[in-house]
């Protein structure tokens, strides 16, 4: 597998590695190479987090896509509200038996 899927397209053309010098008050510039493959425009909002050591930028329709994703598997009729509400409440009666 390519170690780039996963964190670009992998559709995008195989880059070069590029080094990032970070600027006056923590600036730095997206190679035009990757703002044209992943589709970055001047004046883009971009999100950002910090994940194992790596710094990373997302759009906000991909991070809504990745965390809707994480919610797949859970069936229609299934309310995580509900749930989480019930687990609260029998923790609450736990506590106050103790």
């Amino acid at each position: 597998m390519d170690p780039w899927c996963g964190i670009i397209d992998c559709d995008m053309p195989k880059a070069k590695q590029n080094s990032l010098r970070v600027g006056p008050q923590g600036r730095v510039v997206i190679p035009a190479q990757f703002r044209e493959a992943l589709d970055i425009d001047a004046g883009d909002t971009l999100m950002v987090r910090a994940d194992k050591g790596r710094l990373v930028l997302e759009k906000p329709e991909q991070v809504l896509a990745r965390l809707k994703s994480t919610f797949d598997e859970v069936p229609p009729e299934v309310s995580l509200v509900d749930e989480l509400i019930a687990e609260r409440r029998e923790e609450a009666r736990k506590e106050n038996e103790a």
